[in-house]
């Protein structure tokens, strides 16, 4: 709507400006306006087309026709994201023409007497006149345009934070996501093999004691006490990591009603807290090495043959190399309970000067004990391979030559 008026109002004042211009030139009023009105009409096209317009405006200078024409289309022509030196060009020449026009006039006018002022005014006027009709134009039309150009990119600098501002959410919650998985899977590898271990314990000890119940009382006393103690053993390290996973959750707080980002931060705060924890599991509340000697004692009073060999010197390693040793063999032993109940096992341990190996090998169990009747849900040597995987160190398993079945691991000592 804009364009349209200025084109209209700019037709109807070339069509004005034609009739004196009919006069001068010696042509027909009607030819004049019509020229006029054609003329004019170009400010239509000026923000297709701004170079046309500002030529046109210039070629009927000369008629003094289009000084609105002349000022929009400078106008816009400035604004335009046109090359500098093609605005400066059309600029001068409009510019040029103006002065030489306004100075013919006035030099006509000044001729034949109406205006009497001395020979100064005529450059005076020409030049006032053409910087008047030319500079402020082109002058608010270079600020409008780099004022435009500023806002658009300002526009698209905000789109563009946005959409990494969204990129960064998302990749927070995946994090977010992705510890909380990993804080599953060591919960559940940590209850496996806390569990796991006690309770085979404690179903074999439970069959020998009926199968002596009656023939042997005391060993069957011996048998029911062996129960209570790994009973009372699996409750304790339960409540250890329950605990530790109680604490580790104190530091979550529903976040600030200010905060910017509410569906991100209580995720990122779970999986620094699970870190946490799992930290503490495993610094503090961990088996160690040490301990190794009582886990084969333990299996050996539930009626494993059971053979502990150490090779080289030993020593302490990291919190967490020492647990996942120690889980490694206590899976294992599990293992056996579970799949060869009676078969004659062997343990090493192995001090290297940079790592730390085990074995775990059991010979064939006979057929009719190969199994104590414990469920097994498949996970425990794949968590053995995760703890040792974690670690950078090797995991093998697999069955023997002579029917039995071998865990090695190798874990680097730092």
């Amino acid at each position: 709507m804009l364009d349209v008026s200025l084109a209209v109002v700019s037709a109807l004042e070339c069509a004005l400006e034609g009739i004196p211009f009919a006069g001068d030139a010696g042509v027909p009023v009607a030819v004049g306006v019509v020229f006029g009105l054609l003329a004019g009409s170009v400010l239509l096209v000026r923000r297709r087309w701004p170079i046309a317009v500002v030529l046109v405006s210039i070629a009927i200078t000369p008629a003094e026709m289009g000084f609105l024409m002349g000022v929009v289309g400078l106008y816009t022509l400035a604004a335009a994201e046109l090359p500098r030196r093609i605005i400066g060009s059309l600029a001068g020449m409009s510019l040029v023409g103006t002065l030489i026009v306004t100075f013919v006039k006035t030099q006509q006018d000044m001729s034949r007497g109406d205006l009497e002022i001395g020979d100064w005014f005529v450059p005076f006027a020409a030049i006032t006149m053409s910087l008047g009709f030319t500079a402020p134009p082109v002058l608010m039309g270079l600020y409008v345009g780099a004022r435009r150009r500023l806002m658009e990119s300002l526009r698209e600098r905000a789109d563009s934070l946005e959409r990494e501002l969204q990129l960064l959410a998302e990749r927070a919650e995946e994090r977010a996501e992705w510890a909380r998985n990993e804080e599953r899977t060591r919960i559940a590898r940590e209850m496996h093999d806390v569990v796991a271990h006690r309770v085979s314990l404690m179903v074999v000890h439970a069959a020998a004691l009926q199968a002596v119940a009656r023939k042997d009382p005391e060993k069957a006393v011996r048998n029911a006490a062996l129960v209570g103690d790994m009973g009372r053993q699996a409750l304790t390290e339960l409540r250890e990591m329950l605990g530790v996973l109680r604490s580790g959750g104190d530091g979550l707080r529903e976040p600030a009603a200010s905060t910017p980002t509410p569906a991100v931060v209580p995720l990122a705060a779970v999986g620094v807290a699970a870190a946490a924890a799992a930290s503490r599991v495993a610094d503090d509340e961990g088996p160690c090495l040490a301990e190794i000697e009582e886990l084969v004692g333990q299996s050996a009073a539930a009626g494993m043959v059971v053979a502990l060999s150490v090779e080289g010197d030993v020593r302490s390693y990291a919190p967490l190399v020492e647990q996942t040793a120690y889980r490694v063999v206590q899976e294992a032993l599990t293992n056996v309970h579970k799949h060869a109940a009676g078969a004659k096992t062997y343990v090493r341990l192995a001090h290297r000067a940079s790592e730390i190996a085990m074995q775990v090998e059991n010979e064939p169990a006979e057929e009719a004990a190969s199994s104590a009747g414990l469920p097994s849900g498949g996970n425990g040597l794949v968590g053995m391979r995760e703890r040792v995987s974690a670690l950078g160190g090797v995991f093998v398993s697999g069955p023997t030559d002579a029917g039995g079945f071998r865990v090695s691991a190798v874990i680097p000592a730092s």
